[in-house]
């Protein structure tokens, strides 16, 4: 039962690790007189509403030199997911080898062994040896 669980919680672990490795990440921030306003994933940050009060000023050029700012950072995911053994070299190889049979030889379950003599009973001794010595437990 132990095996299955953890066989299934590392199944599940590993496909999340492949899912968010794959994915591209952008994250945006809106930056309003040096404050974070808004973070957003996947999509553009909303804006603080700043910039379309300057736009509504007669003289909107001098205000070229505004407070708003947008900070952009994407991580790109992993497109190629093909990895070869045939790149590792020997020592790398021999590690690997080691390191997975050891692995699943962890999770291997033991067997009893058979007693093929359980259904005998044991000899019949001519003395007894406790009182012979005279060692008794306490």
């Amino acid at each position: 039962m132990m095996k299955n669980i953890l066989h299934k919680s590392f199944s599940v672990s590993m496909a999340l690790l492949l899912l968010l490795s794959t994915i591209s990440w952008t994250v945006e921030k809106h930056l309003c007189m040096g404050r974070v306003l808004d973070i957003a994933l996947f999509h553009s940050a909303e804006d603080c509403g700043m910039d379309a009060g300057l736009a509504l000023l007669d003289d909107a050029s001098q205000y070229d030199n505004h407070c708003c700012d947008d900070e952009s950072f994407t991580m790109q995911g992993q497109d190629d997911l093909n990895h070869d053994i045939s790149n590792l070299d020997f020592s790398q190889q021999v590690f690997l080898y080691t390191f997975t049979t050891s692995y699943l030889n962890v999770f291997q379950e033991s067997t009893d062994k058979v007693v093929i003599f359980d259904s005998y009973p044991p000899p019949i001794l001519a003395k007894d040896l406790n009182i012979l010595h005279q060692v008794f437990l306490i």
